[in-house]
């Protein structure tokens, strides 16, 4: 039985470093929110954070219209490109 009184103090001091550092860090916490002016920003549930992204949201659709803006945006910049390119040759 001594071992694990060992372990248990052991583990009790351990506990109470975690502690006093997770004190210091929720302080440093509040100095750099009240430096933003006070913003505070909600943390992520540790599901969600490891996933890379919320599972409910579905995967968003475009308009044709918006399709088609965007297709001709990038053709205009590829023309532009191979312009830029030819007059350098």
């Amino acid at each position: 039985m001594p071992k694990l009184t060992i372990e248990n103090s052991i583990l009790q001091a351990a506990l109470e470093g975690l502690e006093a550092q997770k004190a210091r860090i929720d302080e440093q916490i509040r100095t750099v929110r009240a430096a933003l002016g006070g913003k505070t920003v909600a943390p992520r549930p540790a599901a969600e954070a490891s996933s890379g992204g919320s599972a409910s949201r579905g995967k968003r659709e475009l308009s044709a219209a918006a399709r088609a803006r965007i297709a001709a945006a990038q053709k205009k910049r590829w023309a532009e490109y191979r312009k830029n390119k030819n007059a350098q040759q």
